[in-house]
């Protein structure tokens, strides 16, 4: 019911007054009076008995009058004991705010995963994510729901929705669901449930798997039919010991064929190893378990049972192997080949044989001590003879009854997430190399700015033909050439300014593939095709005919000898992209263009380094080591991704994946890009300027003073401020974007508020995507460290004529 059941006094102090209250209290007054005076012949006691009825109605009323809103308050607020309540019976932890922002109610749940209540979105140290849950409550607030999905926390995974909720929709209730990860016990319960588990069963062997507390998770049908007497019979939750018995010589059945059962012989596989070193026998045995279970055979000797042991661990998808006492190896299933490292028909002799030299009498001791003595299981971490550097964890489990086989070994096929820890490694060591290249980019475009402006300037006062002219010429070519590594420095970072547009692949390397005919020359022959419904893709096209032009040279200087270079485009569904299962690549559908040579290829050694910036096998002064590096930050900055595959021998091929971009304008035409037409770069007007670096503001305040404007110069933005305020009439803004004390955006901001037209033209040695966030300011413009003396001037008189009129 949605409204609770009200007391005795509650609802008849809510009941409004009946139009016959009045005439039926007069009525009982007189009729009291009546009795009074026949009874005691005195008119005055009954006149004032009649009195009396009237006075206690009307305090009867005054009470109901006085206590019915609060009442009426009590009701209206939300019993939060009966929420809460309601909130802890699910597995979900609850929370629930009131429009102030206040914490109102919150589960039991709530508290263990966020101790100390706090209040959401503040769940989190986390600035980004806490501006995420807040998004997602103001979104919750307007449209009546929010979503968040994979709120970490810790090793706890949560997906939170909000929803806006109450009579008045005045609360926002708050639901952290755990996203549950896939794990091993969910690959054995579908093996168990699945056709493996059926064949195994045909094969005479039952199988379960039990949790720590012994209670049945999952069996096969052989089980379950010997078990419970019904293939389909439903045992989860069971204790697992209830189905099985044991006779006064130790031997086991089960319980359901009491005399007429054959004795069983029990395989217990450890689901869940020690955490960490040191663990307690009793920890690594309270975990998960499968068990086996197979015929005793009539005959009672331990080979026939072996051979049922090895032909159940070739069918099992785990690493399993088996030894001696003496520790020799008996069997190894392919999955424990795999995960050791063994090629074919290869069988090591020992397990220490499988692992590096300075672990092998770790692992002989360890096989020793499970293969006598008690039954019991336990990890070490060895080192594989193959992959020194890759901890594994090995676990044994002492076994009898086998005959000769005593010691059960479990390896871990971890190849598949030793390759992703290297990826993610890469990955890290690239962005901390790329927010170094970043900075230093940024340094060093001060440093150019200076040197080029200073060019300029005196190139102003010289002609060709003096003596002085063409030295000064050099020093601006050298530093033109250091502003083109910076700019490789930030494309590699991720930090460049980038124009992106709507274009088609094909469309790029047409453009780009008369140039490249002449780049390699006439030992290698240029080959181009295209595939068929290409979707568009959103980049700048100037940079990737930069990547296409790399990775060409490249290719040329791979085959000295001359050969092909083969450019393909391409498209990869998301169902094509699903099947590459690539770890790095979401599902999504991508354009892809192909470079491929037939030239040296790429040793194993090298490929992982060859994006790394300042890496390259050239002879000393024949490369920068720049160009991967720029191709791999373009096609990052871009939304896209590369790999590379080589052999040595068989040429090599770099792969580029740009994903589709699908939106409103996507089948809009290229623009075509029209010539820059130089511009006449004198003017006039007051010009106030706005940088931290002496040696910058010095050449831009002569640079622009030559060009005929009045400049005015301040250190930062609070000086900044004091000159716009002492001065009237100032026509344009120039300022560095990162100052000390006061930065450009900042100051901006609060000049605006009493210029609110004035035009402002931001400069910095940081590209424009990196600070689009800080300078999203109407009526801005962008000019990219280093620039000459002219781009400055030119950049000046288009600002100032961004000018709107004034209202």
């Amino acid at each position: 019911m949605a409204a609770r059941l009200k007391t005795d006094e509650e609802a008849w102090l809510g009941q409004p007054p009946s139009p016959f209250v009045l005439p039926m209290l007069l009525g009982a007054a007189l009729l009291s009076a009546a009795l009074v005076l026949y009874a005691a012949g005195n008119g005055v006691l009954a006149a004032g008995f009649a009195a009396s009825v009237i006075a206690i109605a009307g305090l009867m009323r005054w009470y109901r009058h006085l206590y019915a809103p609060a009442l009426s308050d009590r009701e209206a607020t939300p019993d939060w004991t009966v929420a809460r309540a309601a909130a802890d019976a699910s597995n979900i932890a609850i929370a629930v705010t009131d429009r102030s922002g206040r914490l109102v109610c919150a589960s039991d749940l709530f508290g263990e995963w966020f101790p100390g209540y706090p209040t959401p979105p503040g769940v989190s140290n986390d600035a980004g994510l806490t501006e995420s849950l807040s998004q997602a409550a103001r979104a919750a607030w307007r449209d009546g729901d929010g979503k968040l999905e994979g709120l970490a926390m810790g090793a706890l995974r949560l997906d939170v929705d909000i929803a806006r909720t109450g009579r008045t929709e005045d609360y926002l209730l708050w639901r952290f669901t755990p996203v549950r990860q896939p794990s091993a016990l969910d690959d054995v319960h579908r093996f168990l449930t699945g056709e493996a588990g059926r064949q195994l069963g045909e094969a005479g062997i039952m199988a379960a798997m039990i949790g720590g507390e012994g209670r049945i998770r999952a069996a096969n049908g052989a089980f379950l039919l010997r078990a419970a007497g019904r293939i389909d019979a439903n045992i989860t939750g069971r204790d697992f010991a209830a189905h099985m018995r044991v006779d006064d010589k130790g031997r086991l059945f089960l319980a359901r064929e009491e005399n007429g059962g054959l004795p069983l012989r029990l395989l217990q596989v450890p689901l869940r190893r020690a955490s960490q070193p040191g663990a307690t026998q009793a920890t690594v045995q309270d975990g998960p378990m499968l068990l086996l279970l197979i015929d005793e055979p009539t005959g009672g000797g331990g080979t026939s049972a072996l051979s049922y042991i090895e032909t159940l661990l070739s069918l099992l998808p785990f690493g399993l192997a088996m030894a001696d006492r003496d520790g020799r190896i008996l069997f190894v299933n392919k999955a424990f080949a795999r995960a050791a490292g063994l090629k074919s028909g290869d069988k090591p002799s020992y397990p220490g044989d499988l692992v590096a030299r300075e672990d092998q009498a770790a692992v002989a001791d360890a096989v020793r001590r499970f293969a006598v003595g008690p039954q019991m299981s336990g990890d070490i971490v060895v080192r594989m003879r193959d992959q020194p550097d890759e901890p594994t964890a090995l676990s044994l489990a002492g076994v009898r009854g086998l005959g000769e086989a005593a010691v059960l070994l479990s390896l871990k096929d971890n190849s598949e997430e030793s390759k992703l820890k290297r990826q993610v490694a890469q990955a890290t060591k690239m962005q901390a190399i790329g927010q170094l290249a970043g900075g230093v980019a940024h340094d060093f475009n001060n440093i150019l700015t200076a040197i080029i402006g200073h060019c300029d300037l005196m190139l102003m006062r010289h002609v060709p033909g003096d003596s002085d002219y063409d030295d000064i010429q050099q020093v601006k070519s050298n530093s033109n050439r250091a502003a083109g590594l910076t700019r490789q420095l930030l494309a590699f970072s991720r930090q460049q300014t980038l124009r992106p547009q709507i274009l088609q692949l094909p469309d790029i390397v047409s453009d780009v593939s008369n140039l490249l005919k002449r780049l390699l020359g006439e030992n290698v022959r240029l080959e181009v095709s295209h595939g068929r419904n290409l979707g568009a893709v959103r980049a700048d096209p100037g940079q990737l005919e930069q990547v296409i032009v790399n990775l060409a040279v490249n290719a040329r200087d791979a085959m000295p000898e001359g050969g092909t270079l083969n450019i393909q485009t391409y498209a990869v569904p998301a169902a094509k992209a699903r099947e590459m299962r690539q770890q790095i690549l979401p599902i999504s559908d991508y354009t892809a263009l192909r470079v491929s040579d037939t030239g040296l290829g790429i040793p194993p050694d090298i490929l992982a380094k060859i994006f790394e910036p300042f890496f390259t096998t050239k002879e000393l002064g024949k490369g920068t080591g720049l160009g991967l590096s720029t191709v791999y930050g373009i096609v990052k900055q871009s939304g896209g991704y590369i790999f590379a595959e080589s052999e040595l021998g068989r040429g090599a091929s770099f792969v580029i994946y740009l994903p589709v971009y699908a939106g409103a304008d996507a089948q809009q035409e290229t623009p075509v890009r029209e010539p820059v037409k130089r511009a006449e770069t004198w003017g006039s007007g007051t010009i106030l300027l706005v940088e931290d670096e002496d040696m910058v503001r010095a050449v831009a305040e002569r640079a622009l003073t030559r060009q005929g404007y009045t400049v005015l110069t301040a250190n930062d933005g609070e000086q900044g401020l004091e000159v716009l305020a002492a001065h009237d009439g100032i026509d344009l803004l120039i300022s560095d974007v990162v100052m000390p004390n006061m930065d450009g955006p900042a100051m901006v901001a609060r000049a605006r508020v009493s210029h609110p037209h004035l035009p402002v033209l931001f400069m910095s040695g940081y590209a424009e995507e990196q600070l689009r966030k800080s300078i999203d300011i109407a009526n801005v413009a962008f000019l990219p460290k280093p620039f000459s003396v002219n781009q400055l001037a030119q950049a000046a008189r288009d600002t100032m004529a961004m000018q709107p009129a004034a209202e």
